[in-house]
């Protein structure tokens, strides 16, 4: 049986379109799935809308419409975005279905059981806009004088009675917990973050709300709906048939990452750990927060600044493979970057188009038109394709699955970029032009080991150009069975080579990106 992996997004808040903020992240997690997939582990990839709570409420009254008309309006476009971006999940949870909202029960129900839920009366500084509960200490003034949290949202005091979640006995389990899973918090600043704050002393926190109705009802309590971030963390659950304890849940959880941006990384790594620990439920085995992508002038990009860019403009001016190499390519995974249509036309064009897709297709066109789409035979080799065939076979078997294991995407991408490198380099001094009117049989063995390479590049690039490397990959030949990073050796050609394979002449894979201009603007 192939060992289990499941991995989550953040449950998206849907109270706008999505912006590429939620782009990069589904891509992210899309291009960790497709290759815990290549690895032969069998995955279940989670991904929604989170689609209760007073903001919901606020923007349905401002637009005018029902939360629930708002809801299935918002929640189509995240559900689109994804398909529109080749994102593979599994499931698509929405926090309004009935067997989520009975998996939020059941969890309250445990805590309550625990003895880790009291009423009481909360007076305290709320954001909207973040969800969340915030600390006299944690604010600062804005401009105006009005009072902001630490992501720079505007609070407003708050009076109601409340639930509260005795999270103050949990500092220490936590503690405790984060010292035996050292890996449990990731990057490392995100872990130290976490710890400074779990150091500094937990308050027991308001897990109810009665100023509104839009949300999971309090068991008992029917005036009372669940703090929005009690039933959004749940769905990591929910989207698995908990509390049915066998089926999916028992299968997959705990989760092996929860993939989410680094703004609500305290809710993932401090209440979350601590709310299934009173449910005596396992724990995610990781969390790693993500930067952001930040708009021109290194502004976060949010609905309310009005810098928000549509992930699906950029797909159709750019194409989908090339925005997807261009977020995993451009940022050092875990920390911010910046978005620009200059950079993008600058790594499609440079790596994509020219180091890998130019190569490609100057390899299979000669093979096509030399010698009529039969594939070259590998005879007589020598030291030089010894070497090509050693360097590309240790970045894809060896050095391109490490980094993407250590979620160290960009490096894995740069390892794969150096291998295409490698392959020019040989095509430039092999010349299997001039070799096809002195040493027809070099020429051969040139093109196989190019052939082979080229397969393999493909191969170790799927999981972050899926569409483009999977197409290449059919024209080749290459079978889905052969479509691992230890099933793409050298092992599978000859049969090809002597089967009654012919190679088609190929047409390019990355037309030349250009600027949009104003008039497609």
């Amino acid at each position: 049986m192939a060992e289990p992996y499941y991995i989550t997004t953040a449950i998206s808040y849907p109270n706008g379109r999505p912006h590429i903020g939620h782009a990069y992240e589904a891509i992210a997690a899309d291009v960790i799935a497709r290759f815990q997939r290549m690895q032969g582990r069998d995955v279940r990839f989670v991904t929604g809308t989170d689609e209760h709570g007073l903001k919901m409420v606020k923007t349905a009254r401002e637009q005018g419409v029902e939360v629930q008309a708002l809801c299935d309006e918002m929640s189509s476009y995240f559900k689109d975005m994804c398909d529109k971006l080749n994102i593979s999940y599994d499931r698509f949870i929405r926090t309004n279905e009935a067997a989520h909202h009975e998996a939020s029960v059941a969890i309250w129900e445990a805590m309550k059981a625990n003895g880790d839920l009291y009423l009481d009366r909360y007076e305290g500084w709320y954001s909207v806009r973040d969800e969340a509960f915030y600390e006299e200490k944690e604010l600062s003034d804005g401009a105006g004088g009005e009072k902001l949290s630490p992501q720079g949202t505007p609070v407003e005091w708050t009076v109601e009675e409340s639930w509260f979640f005795k999270l103050s006995n949990y500092a220490q389990k936590l503690l405790e917990h984060y010292a035996a899973n050292p890996d449990f918090i990731r990057p490392e600043t995100r872990r130290n973050e976490v710890l400074k704050f779990v150091e500094g002393g937990l308050r027991d926190l308001s897990v109810s709300r009665t100023s509104f109705d839009w949300g999971v009802k309090v068991p008992g309590s029917p005036d009372h709906v669940m703090y929005v971030w009690v039933d959004a963390l749940t769905a990591y659950m929910s989207a698995l048939g908990y509390p049915d304890q066998g089926g999916d849940w028992g299968k997959y959880w705990p989760a092996d990452l929860h993939l989410i941006g680094k703004d609500i990384v305290r809710f993932h790594t401090v209440y979350w750990p601590a709310f299934l620990m009173s449910a005596k439920l396992p724990l995610p085995k990781q969390v790693f927060g993500h930067g952001f992508l930040l708009a021109r002038g290194g502004e976060k990009m949010s609905k309310s600044l009005g810098n928000v860019v549509d992930p699906l403009e950029l797909a159709d001016s750019f194409g989908v493979d090339a925005l997807r190499y261009f977020f995993m390519r451009e940022v050092s995974f875990g920390q911010d970057g910046s978005y620009s249509a200059e950079a993008i036309v600058g790594r499609g064009n440079t790596e994509l188009g020219n180091a890998f897709g130019n190569l490609a297709q100057r390899v299979l066109s000669f093979i096509a038109k030399n010698l009529g789409g039969s594939l070259p035979k590998m005879r007589g080799q020598q030291p030089a394709d010894e070497a090509l065939l050693a360097t590309v076979g240790a970045a894809v078997q060896r050095d391109i699955p490490a980094a993407f294991a250590d979620l160290a995407l960009q490096q894995g991408i740069d390892h794969w970029l150096q291998a295409c490198f490698a392959c020019n380099q040989y095509v430039d001094e092999q010349a299997p032009w001039a070799l096809r009117k002195t040493d027809p049989e070099r020429m051969e063995c040139v093109l196989a080991a190019l052939y082979i390479c080229i397969a393999q590049l493909a191969t170790a690039i799927l999981p972050v150009i899926p569409g483009k490397a999977g197409e290449l990959l059919d024209l080749m030949g290459v079978l889905q069975a052969n479509r691992s990073y230890q099933g793409i050796g050298a092992q599978w050609y000859p049969a090809l080579a002597e089967s009654s394979f012919r190679l088609p002449a190929p047409t390019p894979l990355f037309p030349r990106l250009e600027l949009p201009t104003e008039a497609d603007a």
